[in-house]
């Protein structure tokens, strides 16, 4: 039997169309990182499907959002991914696992939009995608054609492609976490001993070959046993944690900042001078002292001690090691000078 022109043309386009979702899955499947699963898959359906607007909403109280805001992104990602409450993204899906088409009211769609996003939407499709049955966002096309995403078209595809979004981005997530675990101490989220040495012995090596500056901070928290024989291990693990945050909400965006031991942190500060390392050690310490811990209504001072050690000042330092066993060789003077 023959069949109608018409239906052989709509059978060959669903064909094309079928064929060009299988193409996305198929590049996006064997992905094992956040930045390079996103920018395949919105560059993907941007290209294939010659959707001009096309991102990802994450929501902000979703457990990858951390791991996300973390990665190093391009200027095109940066503006690719967003992020929104779970009470707005909630208002605009009905929790519904289901994509959702609109080209009416476009406005209620705006806490989804990233920034200075500024071209009129004419229709818009949301693919709610999920982290181990759990929705944490959304991939979400947009097009001036009010055509283009109308609810009565069929989803079955693209909620299908959002399936298999959701399934890579489970897999993405437990390499992720695997791989954050192996470079950052567990509890603070600092980066570990290890990779900090190999990060200062690359520092050092740049700071010798170029004569650049390079200051080494080693730190560690005053009468901390005190704390834990006083508030209890629990408490003294808040303390370190509050501590990591103070150290990285006071760095530069250059400086690295690890977990040493215990209660021992290290950081290094590429192309900084002493004067500049005291001020760093100083903004700490004002930050520690105007911002203390409080835990069930008890506010607990924490209070650093500090040595520093600099690549070009101390000429006789001649190792990265040398420049970390001077900076600790300092705190202990300065321990010492306290007690």
């Amino acid at each position: 039997m023959n069949l109608p022109d018409s239906l052989l043309k709509r059978l060959e386009e669903n064909e094309k169309t079928i064929r060009k979702f299988r193409e996305i899955e198929t590049r996006i499947l064997s992905i094992l990182d956040f930045r390079d699963f996103f920018e395949n898959l919105l560059s993907s359906i941007s290209t294939i499907f010659g959707v001009p607007h096309v991102w990802i909403s994450i929501i902000q109280e979703s457990p990858i959002t951390g791991h996300i805001k973390q990665i190093e992104t391009s200027s095109r990602l940066k503006s690719a991914i967003c992020f929104i409450s779970h009470g707005d993204f909630t208002q605009i899906t009905e929790d519904r696992m289901e994509p959702l088409l609109a080209n009416r009211n476009i406005a209620g769609f705006s806490p989804l939009l990233p920034q200075n996003f500024d071209c009129n939407i004419g229709s818009i499709a949301v693919a709610p995608i999920s982290l181990d049955g759990v929705i944490v966002g959304s991939l979400n096309q947009a097009d001036i054609n009010i055509h283009r995403y109308s609810p009565d078209m069929d989803t079955d595809l693209l909620q299908n492609l959002a399936l298999k979004i959701s399934l890579c981005l489970s897999n993405v997530t437990a390499h992720e976490r695997l791989k954050f675990m192996a470079y950052h101490d567990p509890l603070t989220g600092l980066l570990n001993r290890r990779v900090m040495e190999k990060i200062l012995a690359r520092e050092f090596e740049r700071a010798r070959r170029y004569k650049t500056e390079l200051a080494l901070v080693f730190m560690d928290l005053d009468k901390f046993k005190t704390i834990n024989d006083t508030f209890g291990h629990d408490v003294g693990d808040e303390v370190l944690v509050y501590t990591a945050k103070a150290l990285t909400k006071t760095q530069r965006r250059s400086d690295i900042v690890a977990r040493f031991a215990g209660d021992e942190f290290v950081v290094i500060l590429p192309s900084t001078d002493t004067s500049a390392c005291r001020l760093y050690i100083q903004r700490v310490t004002t930050f520690l002292k105007t911002n203390p811990l409080l835990i069930n209504g008890k506010s607990i001072q924490v209070r650093i001690s500090a040595g520093m050690a600099s690549a070009l000042a101390d000429e006789k330092i001649k190792t990265p090691r040398e420049l970390l066993k001077k900076a600790d060789e300092r705190l202990y003077k300065v321990k010492t000078a306290n007690t």
